[in-house]
């Protein structure tokens, strides 16, 4: 991986992109390359998602099983799947609790799978990824996938219209691809111009979710 002065776009479909929770949620949705490896827990998961993938997309698809915490596991599927062009690191767990009832070992169970497991993975690919030409590791997640969360989280997430697996995994290949994240130079010229307005719309937003935090909140007390 090198420094650029300029944006660099990327190839997806002449690169090896390699993604950790591949089996489902944005992991599957985003797979598209010349090559895809995909590294998750679950076995049976892996084999239905190979073969997804190579229905839908005709690419060839290598599969590892890993648990992200173990960084010597996923150093060893790292290697074992060759130089990386395209890093996707988008595992990601989550007990769908208030954090008050989540057990110290529930909580200690997310930050390593989310934080030190995104560690260990970026750490393994890193060392091949370098003086490849272009490339990228974009760390993604989304709850568009999580079916339990807690009741007030739903609440909010209904009412701000939260994105679908397919809509966060194109946005994130499309700025893999294009190198940049920002849609364009003009967008990001009015966003600083009119920051203040912006940040002053953005406070009815605020304002509607805390409408709405105050109302689950007494409706709670009252029962």
């Amino acid at each position: 991986m090198q420094t650029f002065d300029r944006t660099s776009k990327i190839p997806i479909k002449s690169r090896h992109v390699f993604i950790t929770g591949g089996s489902s949620g944005i992991g599957l949705a985003a797979a598209g390359g010349a090559r895809v490896s995909i590294l998750a827990r679950s076995l049976s998961k892996l084999a239905d998602a190979k073969r997804s993938i190579e229905l839908s997309a005709g690419v060839e698809v290598s599969t590892f099983s890993a648990d992200v915490r173990d960084y010597d596991a996923v150093s060893k599927a790292v290697n074992q799947s060759g130089p990386i062009d395209v890093l996707i690191v988008n595992q990601g767990v989550f007990i769908g609790k208030e954090l008050e009832k989540q057990s110290t070992e529930e909580i200690k169970f997310m930050i390593d799978v989310n934080l030190v497991g995104s560690f260990n993975v970026i750490k393994a690919a890193l060392p091949s990824m370098k003086g490849r030409g272009p490339a990228s590791i974009s760390l993604v997640s989304s709850q568009a996938e999580q079916k339990k969360r807690p009741e007030l989280t739903s609440i909010i997430a209904a009412s701000s219209g939260s994105m679908k697996t397919k809509e966060v995994a194109k946005i994130c290949l499309d700025g893999i691809k294009a190198g940049k994240f920002t849609r364009s130079f003009w967008l990001a010229f009015v966003e600083v111009m009119f920051g203040g307005l912006i940040r002053f719309v953005g406070l009815f937003f605020q304002w509607g979710w805390y409408n709405t935090i105050s109302k689950w909140s007494n409706t709670k007390k009252s029962q």
